[in-house]
């Protein structure tokens, strides 16, 4: 800058001019410190950073990034610049004389500044109050999982996941932080893909980048009714960025073997036990048949997936395709799935406008083998308890059986002799506008409409066991369902630093509604076999009256209104409040239809105070607690209404008349089943991330549980009303620790571990109103011949109490002795057997859950072990109960039967659940283990990386007990029952490759 000072030859004119010169050159300084900064934050992909906070370094001025990355700060020459973003390390430069600044933020590998996806937006972690657990693809468990639940197996602390069937088409069990309803709506956790509700298969495993758990009512009240049962938020791969164009494959090929056999006699047994005169001669049937291998095979399943990216910071896309092909380990068990997703991102008007479009379309089928399912699991009964010396055909060709046997049947007949398919289409179109027209104000608008489309058939020729036992003359049904889902979500966010300040404001508009329609046709006595379910009208029992049809439609909808407010001062106290409120139509007829949802959370970050900033110990730490409530809705609609319906037929007048009478009482003062959460944590992070962790206790008690009781009738229409009485409670306390154990330039060791407890208590069922007529009810079933309960619920204990006759041992004639209702010893011919001589035996749902994740990586190679177990729960063994009993020889048995319980004698009592066939479920699983190698450094003008890999699920398990596996149903009121007719478990073997084009 130019400056003349013209000497004087006079000193007070010198004096003069010096005095001009220093005061040009102030005002120029002063000029200096108030000029404005302007510069644009980007991620390494040239994508513009929104939402970043710049701030000046020791100073107060801080401000925003704008939606297309840039922002102005006053400051000058030589102050340093912070800036702060979810998801991104952070980064400082120092201010210079560019006219602009453009700052590159590389994603963050600090837990602390890791992305946290919440309701409708995302945080970073050391910003949350609440209960929330993040899990990245690249730690998802590995495999052909069964849904996008399994991925999470091990890895989130009070978080159940469990796959107790081997079934190709069974979907894993959910339970987070235990039950928390009696049968008012089910307890799965609500799942949202991208914003939008779905289904834990509504995307391929690998197309999804990461997995988070809104676990307490503060993070999920946002939510309201649909996440009373907890929030699994399900990020896909999305488009980002300039990219090049791209292409990834990723594929693998696997198989499979059944994890556990039961141990069952074989032909060779069949002859000595004959031999030693313990079976009649007359058993032998002359073959060697195996029949559980005889429906078997040796699975092979391949999974492929195609993932295409381009565009630019305008526009982006990415394209996904994705085969699965899983085969089970029974013959005419599969599950086939094609899968293709379109991501698209516009940007206009100055970036202000984003558009982004995601288009789904999934296709599904696999075979039936019964009447509205997959693989019939009475077929693997079957094979248990068949003769092993029974041959598989008659002479003649024909199939071998032995109908006078009740419930004897040839599996591979059943199989062979039944013909299904069930296909299915799922469409996905969504569309989401962000309207950024000034700094810190984002507008946002979702729109959804999905359409699920089922077909199935299933047929029973002629020759099929039923038919030729039954006499049905073959047998045919097909069935139809369609859901449609369509979801309107628009907010409003502003957000806004002043100083020290941080805070954002959401408010929101919301409208869900489902229709859904089913069909359902039966029919049988068919001139010929050749249609199967394809000419459902040939058959004669519909003509006659005797066949079945059926139809239904129905329509839900749910209206919300909801808000949210978060504050941050100086990055130390923090806080988030939120309030839902809506109304459904389940609830139509009910004086209340709305429910109201707040919730309140705190945290603070006590590293960040004066007293802490000499320590080296904490990098972060974080005292939080939170409180809030979301709501179940009841399942049925109209509940709050008089209904009637169509009963029996009745014979007048030479006709029969379907009469019409009442089904429901009125009850308007029915309304939401309420959970309200209190939650109070602790985050921590030591030694610059070489451990870190978090410790939650949670209280969490259910109001208003929905319950039937008996009322007179008269006044009353009808002699049950569904009211809003019981209460129940559930706590439990949850830790997760990580650690680096070692960490140098060729060798690095991450390791995590989780510990989580869960009490359950149904602490009332009762009000002035409605009353119970005791205090337990029972639920679970043996199924025949035993045909009796196998749980109890009593008023002010625990679900999942198992109630039977307790055995003490056994006399020498091979009888139970029994203890009576006073402690004393009972013989079994003096034992009344009666429902007071029962006693709680223990409960199936475990106290303690444990996971112990561990990633190394040496140079190229990298190799990762999961483990998890339960404790503290009991299982009634289902195939001990019924194939452990020596007296009935029709059916074949465990080789544990011929053993002497208690060292006694053979046992000699007929079946029966009693405790003899409790036992304790507690395991430890090796679950999963994946060896991996990358090659790097790869010359080549196509391939840019390549993975190899190879993986093994369900790999090696550690328990007591002795059925097929201890990981059995935990959902309901009857949890521990292992199913006797379960598809059992399998342990898988893969091979997989990932390449980049």
């Amino acid at each position: 800058m130019p400056l003349y000072c013209q000497q004087r030859r006079t000193k007070t004119f010198v004096l003069q001019r010096l005095l001009l010169c220093l005061l040009f050159f102030s005002s120029y300084h002063l000029y200096a410190q108030i000029s404005d900064v302007k510069g644009v934050v980007r991620d390494s992909a040239g994508a513009a950073i929104a939402g970043a906070t710049v701030s000046v370094e020791g100073k107060k001025q801080n401000t925003i990034t704008a939606n297309d990355g840039s922002f102005t700060l006053p400051a000058k020459n030589g102050d340093r610049l912070t800036i702060n973003a979810i998801g991104f390390a952070p980064q400082t430069v120092t201010v210079g004389n560019e006219s602009l600044i453009t700052v590159n933020l590389n994603a963050s590998v600090n837990a602390l500044s890791d992305v946290v996806v919440i309701g409708y937006g995302s945080q970073r972690r050391a910003d949350v109050t609440s209960a929330v657990a993040s899990v990245k693809s690249e730690n998802f468990v590995k495999g052909p999982v069964q849904d996008a639940g399994q991925l999470l197996q091990g890895k989130v602390s009070g978080l159940t996941i469990s796959a107790p069937s081997g079934d190709p088409t069974a979907y894993t069990q959910i339970l987070l932080r235990g039950n928390t309803t009696l049968f008012g709506a089910n307890s799965d956790p609500l799942v949202l893909i991208d914003g939008v509700p779905g289904g834990l298969r509504t995307v391929a495993p690998e197309d999804i980048e990461s997995i988070d758990v809104l676990k307490d009512g503060s993070a999920a009240a946002i939510y309201g009714v649909r996440g009373t049962n907890g929030v699994i938020l399900i990020t896909t791969k999305r488009a980002k960025g300039n990219y090049t164009n791209t292409v990834d494959y990723s594929g693998y090929v696997s198989t499979q073997t059944i994890a556990r056999k039961m141990d069952m006699l074989t032909a060779a047994d069949y002859r000595e036990q004959i031999k030693e005169g313990i079976r009649d001669s007359s058993w032998d049937l002359g073959s060697n048949t195996d029949w559980l291998d005889e429906i078997s095979r040796t699975p092979l399943t391949h999974v492929h997936n195609l993932t295409f990216r381009g565009g630019n910071n305008k526009t982006n896309y990415l394209v996904s395709v994705n085969y699965r092909y899983l085969e089970g380990i029974f013959k005419k068990s599969d599950n086939v799935t094609f899968t293709g997703r379109a991501d698209i991102n516009h940007s206009m008007f100055n970036d202000k406008l984003k558009i982004n479009l995601d288009l789904l379309n999934q296709n599904n089928n696999y075979i039936q083998t019964a009447d509205g399912g997959s693989f019939n699991g009475y077929t693997y009964r079957q094979a248990l308890i068949r003769n092993p010396t029974s041959p598989v055909y008659n002479p003649d060709g024909t199939w071998f059986e032995q109908t006078g046997i009740f419930n004897y049947e040839n599996p591979l007949s059943r199989l062979e002799e039944s013909d299904g398919k069930a296909q299915s289409v799922n469409t996905r179109m969504n569309a989401t506008l962000t309207y950024a027209p000034v700094r810190g104000l984002k507008l946002n608008a979702l729109f959804s409409y999905s359409r699920f489309n089922l077909e199935s058939g299933y047929s029973e020729t002629k020759q099929h066991i039923s038919n030729v036992r039954d006499g049905l003359n073959g047998y045919a049904a097909v069935g139809a369902s369609q859901s449609i889902d369509r979801l309107t979500e628009i907010t409003a966010e502003y957000t806004k630093s002043v100083q020290q300040h941080r805070f954002s404001v959401l408010g929101g508009y919301g409208y869900q509604e489902n229709e859904v329609f089913n069909m359902f046709e039966r029919n049988y006595d068919f001139p010929t076999d050749i249609f199967g379910y394809s000419n459902i009208g040939l058959g004669n029992a519909l003509k006659e009256g005797k066949g079945t049809m059926y139809s239904y439609r129905g329509e839900t909808n749910l209206i919300s209104f909801f808000g949210r407010f978060q504050y941050s001062y100086a990055d130390k106290y923090l806080l988030l409040a939120s309030i839902r409120r809506e109304a459904a139509s389940q609830l139509y007829g009910a004086a209340r239809p709305w429910g109201t949802f707040p919730a309140i959370s705190a945290g603070w970050r006590i590293s960040k105070e004066a007293f802490m900033s000499r320590q080296m110990l904490f990098d972060d730490l974080k005292l939080r607690a939170g409180y809030g409530v979301t709501g179940n809705p009841p399942s049925n609609l109209f509940l709050g209404e008089a209904l009637l319906g169509y009963g029996s037929f009745i014979y007048s007048n030479g006709q029969w008349i379907q009469t019409l009478g009442p089904t429901q009482n009125p009850n308007p003062s029915l309304k939401w089943e309420e959970k309200k959460e209190t939650n109070i944590g602790l985050d921590f992070s030591m030694l610059k991330g070489k451990i870190s962790g978090n410790v939650d206790y949670y209280i969490r008690r259910i109001e208003g549980l929905l319950y039937d009781y008996q009322v007179p009738s008269p006044p009353n229409l009808y002699n049950t009303t569904r009211a809003n009485v019981g209460t129940m409670e559930n706590k439990g306390l949850e830790v997760m620790l990580n650690f680096i154990p070692v960490q140098t330039k060729n060798f690095q060791w991450n390791s995590s571990i989780n510990f989580s407890t869960n009490t359950n208590k149904l602490i009332s069922l009762s009000n002035d109103l409605y009353k119970t007529t005791s205090n337990y009810f029972t639920t679970g079933y043996t199924g025949e011949p035993i045909q009796t309960f196998t749980h109890i619920v009593y008023i002010g204990q625990s679900i999942g109490d198992f109630y039977g006759f307790k055995v003490k041992g056994l006399d020498e004639n091979g009888k139970w002795i029994y203890e009576g209702k006073d402690g004393k010893d009972v013989s079994y011919d003096d034992f009344a057997h009666s429902f007071e001589d029962k006693k709680v035996l223990g409960n199936g749902l475990p106290k303690y859950y444990a996971g112990w994740n561990n990633n190394f990586r040496y140079k190229n190679f990298d190799l990762s072990v999961t483990m998890r177990g339960a404790f503290k729960y009991q299982i009634l063994n289902f195939q001990r109960m019924y194939y452990e009993n020596p007296t009935l020889q029709y059916y074949n048995r465990l080789k544990s039967a011929y053993n002497k319980p208690y060292g006694k004698a053979l046992l000699t009592a007929p079946l029966e659940f009693n405790s003899y066939y409790i036992e304790n479920g507690d395991f430890w699983k090796i679950d999963n283990i994946t060896l991996g190698y990358n090659f790097n450094n790869i010359h080549s003008n196509y391939i840019k990386n390549l993975r190899l890999y190879v993986t093994t699920l369900n790999t090696f398990i550690i328990t007591g007990y002795k059925g097929v596996d201890p990981e059995v149903n935990r959902l309901g009121l009857n949890p521990g029952d292992d199913d006797r007719d379960k598809y059992p478990t399998t342990r898988t073997y893969t091979f997989g490759v990932n390449v980049g084009f």
